[in-house]
């Protein structure tokens, strides 16, 4: 007996808003839809206010993502609109209503309109984290709040799970932060680092993506500045907007005296570029001091990437150690260790494993998952 198609409303980031969240949800809306099941995305009219987020801007230039439809009804901060948007919702008569979770500053307003949704609507939080990598006041209280609103849970790592599980022992599930399918193609790396102007024949780490101080960039340039990688002049790109001062990591670069070695690329990365960065690198390096899961390992293993990752959180879920990447402590001496090994490692072993391995990250998968989770657990 087929599997009952679905009417599906997920709440979250989504065109025009940027980011990785906006894009897996946009990718998760196409797998729904061409699964069969009548899906569509409500986002934010606004997101943040302005003085709260500290990026240059919140928006994609770029045009909105095709086969998916965006409805923009959502004011975070304005719990008026709440009402409005729940209403709105309402008369889509959805089946599940999926509601990304990924900040506590979020959980009055996705909470809010969540419990006000109808009774026949179960409500499915789809949570990047539930114990934020940069703890604030009332933090846990919001959370609490959301997952209250809830019916159940499903997670994109391992270490997620167990905390929601500390947290609700309402239904919850795991599956693995799938590969986004709107990345761009593979292309050589001679092409990639001729788009970026850089040396054919050098080696080059990757570090990409908005920089916080829970990232690690400042432990990756420690290491970089070890003498064995100078030898072997192993060179950085630091390719992504910084949500700091760049101070910090200017003084390492200038105590290691790297300046010819680390390319400093301090802005948001279009979608059309993202290709030429990562095909251009030998090494995905992600030296976070906590995570729970990250979309940047996944772009690593769409572009057949090895990552360097630190063993935090739930980013070792994802790899296989010495086959599709490495792992090392949060330490830039054992970083160093790390990189070394990799250039003394067959990279053609490791673009064979990936490209077996990334098979399991499909968010068609995915769907078939979170639609077994549903009918296990709510369907009559």
């Amino acid at each position: 007996m087929g599997v009952k198609q679905k009417k599906i409303v997920i709440i979250g980031p989504a065109h025009p808003f940027r980011g990785g969240i906006a894009d897996t949800n946009e990718a998760m809306c196409r797998a729904f839809v061409k699964a069969g099941h009548d899906t569509q995305l409500v986002t934010f009219s606004v997101q943040y206010p302005n003085f709260l987020f500290p990026g240059k801007t919140q928006f994609n230039k770029g045009p909105a993502p095709n086969g998916v439809r965006i409805r923009r009804w959502i004011h975070s901060f304005n719990p008026i609109n709440w009402l409005f948007a729940a209403r709105r919702i309402n008369k889509l008569n959805p089946d599940i209503v999926i509601v990304r979770y990924w900040l506590p500053y979020m959980a009055p307003c996705l909470g809010s309109i969540a419990f006000l949704l109808g009774k026949n609507i179960k409500i499915i939080g789809l949570t990047d984290n539930v114990i934020p990598h940069e703890r604030r006041l009332l933090d846990s209280f919001f959370t609490k709040y959301f997952m209250a609103s809830c019916d159940a849970f499903m997670a994109l790592s391992q270490s997620v799970k167990r905390d929601i599980y500390t947290l609700s022992k309402k239904p919850s599930s795991y599956f693995p932060h799938p590969i986004n399918d709107q990345l761009g193609e593979v292309i050589s790396r001679k092409e990639a680092r001729m788009k970026l102007d850089l040396d054919a024949h050098a080696k080059y780490l990757l570090f990409f993506g908005f920089i916080r101080k829970y990232k690690g960039l400042d432990l990756l340039l420690e290491a970089l500045g070890d003498q064995r990688l100078a030898n072997q002049k192993v060179n950085l790109i630091v390719a992504g907007e910084s949500y700091e001062s760049m101070d910090e990591y200017e003084d390492i670069i200038k105590k290691h005296h790297m300046e010819d070695r680390v390319i400093l690329r301090n802005d948001f990365i279009p979608s059309e570029e993202i290709p030429a960065y990562f095909c251009a690198a030998d090494l995905v390096t992600q030296t976070y001091r906590s995570a729970t899961q990250s979309g940047i390992t996944q772009m690593a293993l769409h572009f057949n990437i090895p990552a360097l990752i630190t063993k935090v959180g739930g980013l070792d879920e994802f790899l296989i150690e010495g086959e599709t990447g490495l792992f090392s402590t949060v330490d830039p001496q054992n970083i160093a260790d790390q990189i070394v090994r990799f250039f003394n490692m067959d990279a053609t072993a490791f673009e064979e494993s990936i490209k077996e391995e990334k098979k399991r990250f499909s968010w068609y998968a995915f769907v078939d998952h979170f639609i077994s989770f549903y009918s296990t657990n709510f369907d009559a």
